[in-house]
């Protein structure tokens, strides 16, 4: 049966022959630090159950954490470096995106087309989903294998649109790793701060900041500072869903439910949406506005982020007012 264990030997398998091409690369002058940086990314997929069995699971902890602190020495220090991907000439991309035009987004779009279908079909095939999956609740599973499914779908896709070998594909993951840097693994060490921000009880420490400080029995002022607080946190932590139990226990519970009575399905939606508002004025959300810039190899990295601040700021005085408005009614 088939196992999340296994996507994360695929990620770090694919980490591990990004390493390997980035120590060949003699045109990057950081190649061995920036291949010691993926190498180190792709053993931490590797690792998984066994050898916490092997080695204790507080040992495994342990050298994870030591491995993450490198890997942060190294992005630090700037040892992630571009260098040479045996890219086609610009008068031959030119010619090629001449010559596919639209067709080009076949690949991208065959991604949530088929992770949509596989979805659909192990939920309503129970007897497919058991044979797959085995007993039990698998939902995050069945979306992870049907987007798999769907990535190599569009791998396959692009390959036979543009005549390329295999080993190409790789050449170009390890272009766009390059290019995005250490921001590539933001995501998931933002992941793992907001577990420990709500374990360390940040919440708690903001609720009291808030009532001891700021004139929360007007309600105006209770809901601009929890959609503001929503937006920084967000712009901190790179991550709206990171920032929500956070704020949510800190401001949102307390003093806009129990103290002023609002109701909380419309705190929920319209907080998590000014949290969106500061995912979008941060380059900690890197998914959104770094792997963008690099995707299109703008010379700002922070291009993406200039265009949405207006939008943001705006979204975030009109989410203040909405909250403001609706809560309470």
């Amino acid at each position: 049966m088939f196992q999340q264990q296994y996507l994360y030997w695929l990620a770090g398998l694919i980490l591990l022959v990004v390493a390997v091409m980035s120590w060949r690369d003699k045109a990057n002058p950081r190649r061995l630090t920036t291949g010691l940086f993926w190498g180190l990314y792709g053993a931490v997929f590797l690792v998984g159950d066994g050898a916490a069995e092997l080695f204790g699971a507080r040992s495994l902890h342990i050298a994870i954490g030591v491995i993450v602190v490198i890997m942060a020495l190294i992005a630090g220090l700037g040892g992630v470096r571009l260098g040479s991907y045996h890219q086609r000439s610009h008068a031959e991309r030119e010619a090629s995106a001449q010559r596919l035009r639209n067709r080009l987004f076949l690949p991208a779009l065959a991604i949530p087309v088929v992770t949509v279908v596989g979805v659909l079909l192990f939920n309503n095939l129970p007897a497919l989903r058991v044979a797959m999956f085995g007993e039990g609740n698998h939902s995050t599973l069945i979306t992870l294998f049907s987007m798999m499914v769907g990535c190599l779908a569009g791998w396959l896709i692009a390959l036979r649109m543009t005549h390329e070998a295999p080993a190409q594909s790789l050449q170009e993951s390890r272009r766009l790793l390059d290019a995005i840097g250490w921001a590539f693994i933001l995501p998931q060490i933002l992941a793992t701060l907001g577990l420990l921000f709500t374990t360390a009880g940040v919440g708690t420490a903001i609720t009291h900041l808030t009532e001891t400080y700021l004139a929360v029995d007007n309600r105006f002022i209770a809901v601009a500072t929890y959609a503001i607080g929503m937006a920084l946190l967000t712009m901190v932590m790179g991550n709206a869903f990171a920032a929500f139990p956070i704020v949510t226990a800190g401001i949102g519970i307390p003093i806009l439910v129990l103290q002023h009575h609002g109701n909380p399905a419309v705190m929920a939606a319209i907080g998590m949406f000014s949290g969106y508002c500061g995912s979008l004025m941060t380059p900690m959300a890197a998914n959104f506005n770094i792997v963008p810039a690099a995707l299109l190899e703008l010379p700002d990295r922070n291009a993406v982020i200039k265009a949405q601040v207006p939008t943001g700021v705006l979204l975030l005085i009109a989410n203040i007012f909405l909250l403001w408005l609706l809560m309470f009614r």
